[in-house]
């Protein structure tokens, strides 16, 4: 597997209910976000409407947790066990034209995966595995909720305190390595 790009299987929805239930939920959620460009002022929405305690929001990670259980979550290994993916939806008039990723990340240290870019911004949900864990997003670290970097950002991503999955969202599925850290931010992280 070419470790540079984002290989990985598109998981067949049909043979799992629960990620037929996951898929509905996200669809439900790109409803009520997909006239918002990501960035800082959907990060501070999605947190404030959408964070620990929102019926949106607990099932998204109820759903995460039990595809982890079942098998179906994050199953391509990016660079082992502790650092998985997997593609749960492609772009579609139903996902609002958005992709739907699943990111395992599994490190008590700060542990830094793939560096990549994000021409049209990123959506993610933070699905702790571990009660301490936390995603580095473009503002700080976030533990159970939401990051959302902007359009033309990148960043490795960072995980510390344990395990969690990453679900993103990215519009029109469009994600690039070809990124480096030397490279300037857009004004607008």
């Amino acid at each position: 597997m070419d470790r540079s790009s984002d290989a990985a299987a598109v998981l067949d929805v049909r043979k799992h209910p629960t990620a037929q239930k996951l898929v509905q939920r996200c669809c439900d959620l790109l409803a009520a976000v997909q006239d918002w460009t990501p960035g800082r002022d959907l990060e501070e929405r999605l947190n404030r409407d959408f964070g620990p305690g929102n019926a949106l929001y607990e099932d998204l990670c109820t759903y995460i947790r039990q595809g982890l259980a079942e098998g179906w979550v994050a199953e391509t290994e990016i660079s082992g066990p502790n650092y998985k993916r997997g593609k749960i939806a492609l772009p579609s008039a139903e996902t609002r034209y958005f992709s739907i990723t699943a990111v395992y990340m599994n490190s008590r240290e700060e542990f830094k995966g793939q560096y990549h870019s994000h021409p049209y911004g990123e959506v993610n949900c933070v699905v702790q595995i571990d009660g301490a864990a936390e995603l580095m997003g473009m503002q700080s670290w976030q533990g159970a909720g939401w990051t959302s970097p902007g359009p033309g950002t990148h960043h490795y991503p960072q995980v510390r305190g344990g395990a969690l999955v990453a679900l993103f969202f990215l519009p029109a599925g469009r994600i690039s390595y070809n990124a480096s850290p030397d490279m300037p931010q857009p004004p607008s992280v």
